[in-house]
């Protein structure tokens, strides 16, 4: 009989490669952390915004910072149905790989120069995303990118520029992750299981939020944040909601 620590030694495996991930992290992503915090903390504090961006899996770290529990109420998503796998995987697979939507995207949004945007990108390969940084960057935003460096290294990008977004981007914070994001050989299976990018994004994004709120305090400024709506969060959502409505189209 196969014991229970036999079955469970894969799962142990990965969250020690979570935590290995981790670690590496606040080993080499501390200056990053704490530039992409004070550059946020600049632009909200002269009344600038911080916008965010992803495709693929990547999008989820986009929403991660927007209108929940200790989030900023000047936090706010770049979002387009065809990122989304609910109108098909496939076709939201390839539509980060072209070209010409970008400026489309970026358009819907009141965006000037002063703010900040997260783009998030894994493999910081496709188009999608690079294009998004370069209008950015020409509406002077400054650009902070945030990709899997072992994966951008290793593939050719899939814009024009041949540039990834790591070579683009003003700020690169890394998410330590292996090349093809799953991390987790298992016997009998043909390719690797268990991505970390979605777990360590979250993290890295989230640092971000706290550094930012730590150099406005430092400075004396109290940053607007959401409290959760499932405590006693609902009056005090709803003054943010109001105040912000006009400016944040997803609210």
């Amino acid at each position: 009989m196969v014991q229970m620590h036999d079955l469970m030694k894969d799962t142990q495996q990965y969250l020690d490669i979570v935590a290995s991930q981790t670690r590496n992290i606040k080993a080499t992503q501390w200056s990053a952390l704490e530039t992409a915090g004070r550059w946020i903390s600049e632009a909200l504090t002269h009344d600038h915004w911080f916008y965010t961006f992803g495709t693929g899996h990547s999008r989820l770290l986009a929403e991660e910072v927007f209108h929940r529990a200790g989030g900023l109420a000047r936090a706010v998503p770049i979002l387009d149905p065809r990122v989304y796998f609910s109108a098909g995987a496939e076709a939201a697979t390839a539509f980060e790989r072209q070209e010409g939507a970008a400026l489309e995207l970026l358009g819907q949004y009141p965006v000037e120069a002063g703010d900040v945007i997260l783009i998030a990108s894994n493999s910081g390969r496709n188009a999608l995303p690079i294009e998004m940084a370069l209008h950015a960057q020409d509406k002077g935003l400054k650009v902070i990118a945030l990709v899997n460096l072992a994966h951008s290294k290793a593939w050719p990008t899939r814009h024009s520029s041949g540039k990834n977004l790591a070579e683009i981007a003003d700020l690169v914070l890394d998410n330590c992750g292996v090349e093809g994001d799953a991390a987790l050989e298992m016997e009998g299976i043909p390719g690797r299981v268990a991505p970390t990018s979605t777990i360590t994004g979250a993290l890295l994004v989230n640092c971000i939020l706290v550094s930012t709120i730590s150099h406005m305090q430092n400075a004396g400024n109290h940053p607007e944040i959401y409290i959760s709506s499932n405590s006693n969060g609902d009056d005090h959502n709803t003054r943010l909601a109001d105040k912000y409505r006009d400016r944040i189209r997803h609210l």
